[in-house]
Order: structure tokens, then C-alpha cells, then sequence
């Protein structure tokens, strides 16, 4: 058993959210149950299985909300990013050095495990 003050996956995803939101996924998880209750809630799956159709479902996402924003370099799944940074995705600008100037890369990468997710998990 974990110690009081050790956060849960599900503690440390939902933070934000309201406290009995979170204890209820937090018993699904430690049931071994979240996933299966997940799947059965959202049943249909998406197509999006490597980076290329990634990049192009975000493509047509920001094309369709965000018309003037700067464009993207880089979308993709990123198996080791719910370890390093305890998150489902990130949007991040990197400086890249291109001889005397500075490049900035915008990127976004989304954890693996929505690969296999519902699509509606894939939409939010």
C-alpha cells in the first residue's frame, strides 16, 4: 500500500478536478478497473494509430478552430511521456540553433496510451 501522501495516477492526471471525480477514478485504478469501464462507456475507436495520421487529425483540428495560429513542426506520440512529465500530452516551443539565428519549433506530443484510447478521449 502506498504511503498517504504519495499521488496516485489517476490523483496526479485529475488534479483540477472535483475531489469525488477523482476518488472514484482513484478506486477504479487501483481496482484494475478503469480502463475496462472506460472502454465500456466509449466504445468506438479512432483510426489515429502512428504519428503521420496524428499529425494530420491535429492539422485538421487546428485548421478548423485555430486558423491563425503559428504552425506546427512536430505531432506525435511519445511513449515515455507520462513518466517524465506526468502528463497525457504536451504543447511545448523548442529554440533551435540554424546558423547566426534562432528557430522556434512548436510541437506537440501526446502520451502512447491514446493510441489504444476511445476516440472521444482522443478528441479532448
Amino acid at each position: 500500500m502506498t504511503s498517504p501522501h504519495v499521488a496516485s495516477p489517476a490523483q496526479r492526471v485529475l488534479a483540477g478536478y472535483p475531489e469525488p471525480l477523482v476518488q472514484q477514478a482513484d478506486a477504479l485504478w487501483r481496482a484494475g478497473e478503469l480502463m475496462p469501464v472506460l472502454r465500456r462507456r466509449h466504445d468506438e475507436t479512432h483510426q489515429v494509430r502512428d504519428d503521420a495520421a496524428l499529425y494530420d487529425y491535429v492539422q485538421a483540428l487546428k485548421t478548423r478552430y485555430l486558423r491563425k495560429a503559428e504552425p506546427l513542426q512536430h505531432v506525435g506520440y511519445d511513449a515515455r511521456l507520462r513518466v517524465i512529465q506526468h502528463a497525457l500530452g504536451t504543447h511545448t516551443r523548442r529554440t533551435q540553433v540554424q546558423g547566426a539565428r534562432l528557430k522556434m519549433r512548436r510541437e506537440i506530443r501526446v502520451a502512447s496510451l491514446f493510441k489504444d484510447a476511445p476516440a472521444a478521449l482522443l478528441r479532448t
